[in-house]
């Protein structure tokens, strides 16, 4: 694969539930094109726009009730990656959350905004006083060694775990990363 410079113009931030819902549309197209890429992000080949707005939308009240925060990569004229930091409700959990849908559009993708939208969500726990931070993701993909890059810490594998977008048995990977 070739790699781009960095794109600094891409402005990472959190979405509130009112701007992710009116910008559905965008984000649908980042998930649907990450699944037609072979993201194993829980969902099948044939995903379409229609079902990547079914599901962002199933994730507008989390947002709103601010137990998920949605980052984005904004290229100020489409949103073109995302990632999702979920904090643990449970009352001995106060200090976990985990890391979801960590998404770049196969347009933008090998210039870093992956690096820096994880940057960003690990910042965010950290100011909200989460000290561990939990992810999984598929064995051999392009998550693992940016997981790796970042400092995360394997924990373990299942092997066969799910399903990858084409059918294919895949295995997964746990990470772990202590905030200081």
């Amino acid at each position: 694969m070739t790699s781009h410079p960095p794109q600094p113009d891409i402005a990472i931030r959190a979405l509130s539930a009112n701007e992710a819902e009116a910008r559905l549309d965008e984000l649908a197209d980042i998930l649907a094109d990450s699944v037609a890429q072979g993201a194993s992000v829980f969902f099948m080949a044939g995903f379409s726009r229609e079902d990547g707005r079914r599901f962002w939308r199933s994730q507008l009240p989390g947002i709103a009730a601010r137990e998920k925060l949605l980052f984005v990569g904004d290229d100020g004229a489409r949103l073109v990656g995302t990632v999702m930091l979920m904090f643990a409700q449970q009352p001995n959990a106060w200090h976990r959350a985990e890391i979801g849908k960590m998404l770049v559009h196969s347009s933008a993708q090998r210039r870093g905004l992956g690096r820096r939208l994880l940057a960003a969500a690990e910042e965010e726990a950290r100011k909200a006083g989460r000290t561990l931070l939990l992810l999984d993701t598929e064995a051999g993909s392009a998550g693992e060694m940016l997981y790796r890059a970042c400092g995360w810490s394997e924990i373990g594998r299942i092997v066969g775990y799910h399903h990858s977008p084409d059918g294919r048995l895949s295995d997964t990977v746990l990470f772990r990363k202590t905030l200081a």
